[in-house]
């Protein structure tokens, strides 16, 4: 920006209701010479609308799926093709919405983009969740339905089988994301999950490149690796599990030196980092710096894996955030997915800044 621009900003900030005329005069200049000014500060980004709204600059915008997540917990042994007995629960779930909520729970200023119907679903979400996640960007869709996930998990917690019903966000376009480039463009981070279609993710990934904006994809599942971009480029943090990333490569990987081409493969396709998760074996992470395994974190009692792989992602990212180095701050992810197994929860309600530097400093 310019020495004029600067100091119109100032202005601004210290007065967001100052008048032109009042603002030129106390530059010096012409009142055009301002407007050209502020003109140029708007298509920067750098103010929103008329009466000069600053935009938030230290926001995290996490884009994807938010739903209703129905839990049906087995009693004994799964037994197909008959009646199981079990019990159930409901909560609110969606990779995007999941790594939100625990980045809020760590006092993070979060928004998150999704689609959601005008039904019961989309007021169970926003009323349990407005605590810690900003709803201001998210569209409700008469003739769609919020998105929902029902898991079948056996009597040991481990997922029997996942049904998803998430046909709304194929209608999250760039066209629906274009509304809030203003805010995108001036925030901290972007996270995507691949609910997203492959369009959404590649012009996400392009805006970031063009202000040099963290930028981070959290795939969903293996079948929705179809969304991912071509190429790595522009991606600061590409955070998968094993079978997504042999759905990606194309490629089957058996053993720790697999692991470790599998991560080598995805920094050469332009990732600044890369997370491998291996499950109870820990991950693989990879940058410039090389590449090593870290091991898990010891789980005491595993009671629900529902929710552990997003609050390794909002753990993670805020240790990056906060200005941890990338090795600590999955250790902090792996950390935080470990506690959420042993919890009831799909982001743990006992989460915080506090809780981390105790186990930190433990």
């Amino acid at each position: 920006m310019t020495e004029k621009e600067i100091q119109v900003l100032e202005m601004i900030k210290k007065n967001p209701y100052l008048s032109q005329q009042d603002m030129a005069a106390q530059l010096n200049i012409s009142r055009p010479t301002l407007a050209n000014i502020i003109s140029g500060l708007m298509k920067k980004g750098e103010i929103v609308g008329r009466a000069y709204i600053l935009p938030e600059k230290d926001v995290i915008i996490v884009i994807g799926g938010a739903n209703v997540d129905r839990k049906f917990h087995l009693n004994e042994a799964v037994q197909l093709g008959t009646s199981n007995p079990a019990t159930t629960s409901i909560s609110v779930g969606g990779v995007a919405r999941n790594v939100a909520e625990n980045l809020g729970r760590l006092s993070h200023s979060v928004k998150l983009i999704t689609l959601m119907g005008k039904d019961q679903d989309a007021t169970f979400i926003e009323e349990t969740s407005g605590a810690y996640i900003d709803f201001e960007l998210v569209d409700h869709l008469e003739e769609e339905k919020t998105g929902s996930y029902s898991a079948i998990l056996d009597n040991e917690g481990e997922l029997v089988l996942g049904l998803a019903n998430m046909s709304i966000y194929n209608l999250l376009s760039p066209n629906v994301l274009r509304k809030h480039e203003i805010i995108l463009l001036n925030s901290r981070c972007i996270i995507v999950d691949l609910n997203c279609p492959k369009e959404t993710v590649e012009y996400l990934r392009d805006l970031a490149i063009s202000r040099n904006i963290l930028f981070t994809i959290v795939p969903v599942s293996s079948s929705k690796m179809k969304n991912m971009p071509n190429t790595l480029n522009g991606v600061s943090f590409f955070i998968c599990n094993l079978d997504e990333a042999e759905t990606y490569l194309n490629n089957r990987f058996e053993d720790m030196n697999d692991f470790m081409n599998a991560a080598q493969r995805l920094l050469e396709m332009g990732a600044e980092n890369v997370v491998l998760t291996l499950g109870d074996k820990g991950v693989i992470v990879g940058s410039s710096l090389g590449i090593k395994h870290i091991e898990a974190t010891k789980v005491n009692e595993v009671n629900d894996v529902t929710g552990a792989g997003d609050a390794f992602v909002g753990a993670m990212m805020h240790g990056v955030l906060v200005g941890e180095l990338f090795e600590d701050a999955v250790r902090l992810g792996l950390y935080n997915a470990s506690k959420t197994i042993e919890s009831d929860y799909t982001v743990r309600t006992d989460l915080s800044i506090e809780e981390l530097s105790n186990w930190r400093n433990s």
